[in-house]
């Protein structure tokens, strides 16, 4: 332990030291009982339990996912992909479609490239010159901050988005903004949020902001409300991951049910069920209140949409059924790790039409063998 000198000088207080302390001790009977009630205030809101909700954009997935109008084509297509790297992810893509009514024949070159902080995915279809884009920016597990773009021949189809996306422990908060001009900050401008009321409840909202032009501004505020099952008590109890051994997954709920109200009147309400690790079911619910105008007469339907979702060892089967008599399936057989063919089909009883569609992924790496084990790509022979 060293001693002062009786010859070495003590270092004096700061000049602003008096101040310092006389400032301290004018607000100590303000910032204690500020303090003292955010404490209070913050394990209250401990005590309830609340989750992270996700992001809005995920709000429906699962339903997107399990539903087979998603997934569906009509003609014939052909996706070859390369792999050409495992880390980093790179990937040459090349798709074919050709034969459908709605869509003519188009051929579409792609590459990702991805690591653990970036994502970047590209598009050019040279019959059009059309070319999207898309960037996923990765700052913290809590931020993440997306750009899309969409490059026409055509006027009025070239678009921009940006778009970033802020997680809290009890939170999700979302900007996005198309099209933004920097001159007069015209575009379309979204903000939502949605945060967590208990383990099961969330409830938020979003707003878009019409800017079109300097002198024309409009807003719209939709509702959203999500409500998921609790965890069972086999995973409440379980035992935590073992140390050097990964984290345990978050908890995934068994079924999921959400619900949106539009500005307009219009309702949405998905509800999702994990039957099993196999089978997927969900069920989709939409209105349509359109008043009379010049894009068409009045209109008030609504529209009830069951889908179905079955995994097998090697296959994937999609199916659904809707209120309007509409029927669809979407099969994806795996005869092998790289090759898959897929099989579409979709019958309108009340309009009285068809589609069908037949498709083939093949998937192809310039990696060795010994290289695509180490990715974890292939299992050890």
């Amino acid at each position: 332990m060293a001693f002062a000198q009786p010859n070495e000088k003590l270092p004096s207080p700061p000049a602003l030291a008096p101040y310092l302390d006389a400032v301290s001790a004018l607000l100590h009977p303000v910032s204690r009982p500020l303090a003292h009630q955010y404490s209070r205030f913050h394990g209250w809101k401990e005590s309830l339990g609340l989750v992270q909700p996700g992001t809005l954009e995920a709000l429906t997935r699962d339903v997107t996912n399990t539903n087979a109008a998603n997934f569906s084509f009509e003609g014939a297509r052909a996706d070859l992909n390369k792999v050409v790297s495992a880390n980093p992810a790179f990937q040459l893509s090349h798709s074919f479609s050709m034969g459908g009514a709605q869509k003519p024949s188009s051929y579409q070159l792609g590459a990702i490239f991805a690591n653990a902080s970036h994502f970047l995915h590209g598009q050019w279809e040279p019959a059009t010159g059309n070319v999207n884009m898309r960037l996923n920016e990765t700052w913290s597990p809590s931020d993440v901050t997306k750009v899309q773009a969409q490059l026409s021949q055509a006027a009025g189809n070239t678009m921009v988005q940006i778009e970033h996306d802020h997680l809290g422990p009890h939170y999700s908060l979302n900007l996005k903004t198309i099209n933004l001009s920097p001159a007069d900050l015209t575009g379309i401008h979204f903000v939502s949020l949605l945060h967590s009321f208990g383990p099961r409840l969330s409830l938020g909202f979003e707003t878009i902001i019409q800017h079109p032009q300097p002198a024309i501004l409009e807003t719209q505020t939709a509702w959203l409300a999500k409500l998921t099952s609790l965890p069972s008590a086999a995973a409440a109890l379980a035992p935590p991951a073992a140390p050097g051994q990964p984290a345990a997954l978050p908890f995934q709920p068994s079924w999921t049910a959400t619900a949106q109200l539009q500005a307009t009147g219009n309702v949405q309400a998905t509800y999702f069920h994990r039957l099993s690790d196999k089978v997927d079911v969900a069920l989709d619910f939409n209105t349509v209140f359109q008043p009379a105008s010049m894009m068409g007469p009045a209109k008030r339907e609504a529209i009830t949409t069951l889908g179905a979702k079955y995994d097998f060892r090697m296959a994937t089967v999609r199916g659904q059924i809707d209120s309007n008599a509409k029927l669809a399936m979407v099969l994806e057989q795996r005869f092998t790790p790289a090759f898959a063919f897929l099989v579409s089909g979709e019958i309108d009883h009340k309009k009285n039409t068809s589609k069908f569609g037949l498709g083939v992924m093949i998937e192809s790496s310039t990696m060795t063998p010994e290289e695509m084990m180490a990715a974890g790509m292939i299992a050890p022979a």
